[in-house]
Parts: structure tokens; sequence; C-alpha cells
């Protein structure tokens, strides 16, 4: 199967995947909640994984930013091994950002779950003070929520523009295999390198939220 097909044939089982998720979601957290699993603890699972990913996504960028970097040095390797190298490395960057677009749906899944329940249930307290507490600690844990949320998609808003110049350098270098043409991708590595640099800072922040956003739920 050729790359193409692979990556369609990919796209095509998400998408069944995620019709599939979308009716049931709820039987899901149903399921998991009798095995003794709250929709809390798989919020916190989650928020994890993702800041896991978020870590792989930072060294991937930044393991394919030095491949380019390379490839306009490395004068005495072929240009098509060059090219190759480049390109895997485009790749595998490519599969981390979409594992990470998999990471915040799957977040903001089960945060929606988890906040409808809990305003449902308000209304079954016969205390009113309980009722009152209960309700003032949902809105502190949304609002650290909405917080921890906007880090985490600006850090992944800063993976696009990273991956339109790698996939601009992979194009360039598939159609003008040459070395005066390489030697004009010198110009490019300055804003790839500040490109990456911005991807990484934003990644931090958003994993120091993450860390703050599971101690106060915890």
């Amino acid at each position: 199967m050729k790359l193409s097909q692979l990556r369609s044939y990919r796209t095509f089982l998400a998408l069944v995947t995620a019709l599939m998720l979308a009716g049931c979601q709820s039987a899901y957290y149903n399921t998991m909640e009798k095995m003794g699993y709250a929709k809390r603890d798989i919020l916190v699972d989650r928020v994890e994984e993702a800041t896991e990913t978020q870590q792989e996504v930072k060294e991937e960028f930044q393991s394919a930013y030095q491949a380019f970097n390379a490839l306009l040095k490395l004068e005495s390797t072929p240009l098509e091994e060059r090219y190759e190298t480049l390109n895997d490395a485009y790749e595998d960057s490519l599969d981390k950002a979409e594992e990470l677009s998999d990471r915040v749906d799957a977040i903001e899944s089960v945060a929606d779950a988890l906040f409808k329940e809990w305003k449902q249930e308000l209304s079954e307290y016969s205390s009113a003070s309980l009722r009152a507490s209960s309700s003032q600690k949902l809105q502190a844990t949304k609002s650290r929520y909405n917080t921890y949320l906007k880090s985490l998609k600006r850090s992944e808003a800063k993976v696009k523009p990273v991956l339109a110049v790698f996939k601009d350098q992979v194009l360039y270098l598939k159609h003008n295999l040459n070395a005066e043409k390489v030697s004009a991708l010198k110009g490019e590595v300055r804003r790839l390198d500040s490109n990456v640099k911005g991807l990484v800072q934003e990644m931090d922040r958003s994993i120091q939220d993450a860390q703050k956003f599971i101690q106060g739920l915890e």
C-alpha cells in the first residue's frame, strides 16, 4: 500500500472511530464508572496523556529541525538521501501533531460529560448549603479547566505554522534535488528556528498549566 493510500486509510478509520465514539460516549463513561473509573479520573488520565504527547511533539519537531539544519551542511551525503531524511522527519512530526489533536478532542469530550453530569446532579441535593458549595466548586473547576484548555489549544496552534514550513522544505527538495537549489533553503533556517522555539515555549507553558489543573482536581 502506498504512503498516500495508507494515510487516507488511517484518516478514514479515524473518522469512523470518531463517529462511533460520538454515539456511544455515554455508554462508555457509564461502563467505566461501573468499573471504578469516574469521569474525573478519566479526565486526569487524558490530561496526563496530552502532556506526554506534548513532550513528544517538542522532541519530534526539534529533531525535524535538526534534520533540516543538517541537510544543508552534509554536502558529502547524496541529496536524495538527505531529502528522505527530512521527509521522514516531517512525516513523524505530522503523526505527532495528529496525535496531539486527538488528545485535545478526548479531553474536551470527557470534560463536557463531567461538567454536564455535575450540573445536573446539583438539583438532587436536599441541602441548600451543600448544593451551593458544590455549585461553587463546579464553577471554580470549570474556570481552571478553561484556562488550561486555552493554553493547550494555543500550544496546538503553534504546531501548524511549523508543519507548514517543514512541508515547504520537503516539497521544494522533492523537485529540486541539486546543490544550487538546496543552498537557496539556507534563508529558511532562521524562520524555522524561531517557529520551533515558539512551539517549545508554548508547549512548556501548557504542560505547566496541565500540572496546575490536575493538582486542583486532586
